[in-house]
């Protein structure tokens, strides 16, 4: 072991290592590692003063050589101008830094990494020699109603401007329901409010649906003032259950039940009405205390009652086939929406304690028409009843024969004379 002596300098300190990630550079959230790597790749090897610089060179306007990259514009949208920089990794740079006009694809520009998006996943750029663009954080504020700009999209949502500055729409917070392609909003001019505004960390959050909302809910409350049993309204399905469909008529649900959607049964409701249909319902009930809606199809269809007593007359006898069996009796289809329930004193001479003594569903039998009432929409019918009246029509059938059997056949010529 050798001893140092006092005119001998100490051992240098081994050299710092290399950062793995930009110094000085605050994230605003957590980064998966695809882009963590991007960003580590593209910023390799710069410590605070290579990022930086000195104070001199700051004071002289320089940058550092590392921190300047040759990239090559891969596409232009609206006032954002994307550039490859090398790997996969991909900044913006604002379209205000080409005085001399847009930039075509594939040419290839000088940039200088400012930081990083994380909410876009992009490297944040500035053109070296360009004049950087102002922009003025107290005309936003979280809770403020601004008018965005769509100028792109990601997978995350939609990249906005509000008043010079970039910012940020979560694909959740679009529109009410979920959007699957965001490339129709680009361009468009949205009205959102501001839920995140930092000037420091350059961080602006919209929300369209928040919005969208708050509209909806003052439209509701308007809606029930003036929702009244029997109007007719336009409503949206946007729900099919195997009971029925739920409507929006305009901020307000309503159900339409499978009973109401035809005059005839409906098993399977899909058959009628689809997801995204409009259809043209009235009012049947409300429940303001609960605030429930039950809606109407059919009641704006010809119904099959409205001249019932024409086709059925009381006495006459006609075809059904048996759809359903009760304890006090069973109901039979006469024609699609019209049916009549024959009760379990009209099945049988005898005595009958259960309907499926008699018939079965979809046995086809004759019954007898004993009453219509086609204000309650109800027709009594009598299985019995049309069994007698066959007998009697088998017996009137059979009388004339037998009267020709009574008389005995002639033995003998009659002889005229006294």
């Amino acid at each position: 072991m050798s001893e140092t002596t006092p005119d001998q300098a100490p051992p240098a300190s081994p050299p710092p290592a290399p950062a793995t990630s930009a110094p000085g550079f605050k994230r605003r959230g957590p980064v998966d590692d695809e882009i963590e790597r991007e960003l580590e790749a593209a910023l390799a090897g710069m410590d605070a003063k290579t990022l930086h610089g000195d104070a001199g060179e700051q004071r002289r306007g320089k940058q550092p050589a590392e921190s300047r990259k040759r990239g090559r514009i891969v596409s232009v949208h609206g006032e954002d101008v994307f550039v490859d920089v090398g790997g996969r990794s991909q900044g913006v740079l604002a379209i205000a830094q080409f005085p001399e006009g847009a930039p075509a694809v594939g040419q290839e520009v000088d940039v200088t990494i400012e930081g990083y998006d994380n909410a876009d996943g992009l490297l944040i750029l500035s053109r070296q020699g360009a004049a950087a663009v102002a922009v003025d954080w107290s005309t936003v504020a979280e809770g403020m109603v601004v008018e965005a700009r769509v100028t792109g999209t990601n997978k995350g949502g939609l990249a906005v401007e509000v008043n010079g500055i970039r910012g940020f729409i979560p694909v959740s917070q679009i529109d009410l329901y979920r959007v699957e392609d965001t490339q129709p909003f680009v361009n468009q001019k949205l009205r959102c409010v501001i839920t995140e505004a930092n000037p420091v960390e350059k961080n602006l959050v919209l929300s369209r649906r928040e919005l969208l909302e708050r509209e909806r809910e003052e439209a509701r409350e308007r809606l029930w003032q003036e929702l009244a049993e029997g109007q007719i309204r336009m409503g949206v399905v946007r729900n099919v259950k195997e009971f029925g469909a739920f409507l929006d008529l305009g901020g307000v649900d309503g159900l339409l039940p499978a009973g109401e959607m035809s005059w005839n049964r409906v098993e399977d409701p899909t058959t009628m009405v689809q997801i995204g249909q409009q259809l043209r319902v009235v009012v049947i009930r409300l429940d303001r205390e609960r605030r429930k809606i039950t809606l109407g199809l059919k009641q704006l269809l010809p119904s099959p009652w409205d001249d019932i007593e024409s086709r059925y007359a009381p006495k006459s006898t006609v075809a059904g086939k048996v759809t359903k069996l009760m304890d006090f009796g069973a109901f039979v289809e006469l024609e699609p929406g019209i049916e009549g329930l024959i009760h379990n004193s009209e099945l049988s001479t005898r005595y009958v304690r259960h309907p499926k003594e008699v018939v079965q569903p979809g046995q086809q039998v004759q019954v007898a028409v004993l009453k219509v009432d086609p204000k309650e929409r109800r027709i009594s019918l009598s299985l019995k009843a049309a069994a007698q009246a066959a007998e009697e029509a088998e017996e009137a059938a059979a009388e004339p024969e037998a009267e020709l059997k009574k008389k005995p056949p002639r033995k003998k010529e009659l002889r005229g004379g006294l």
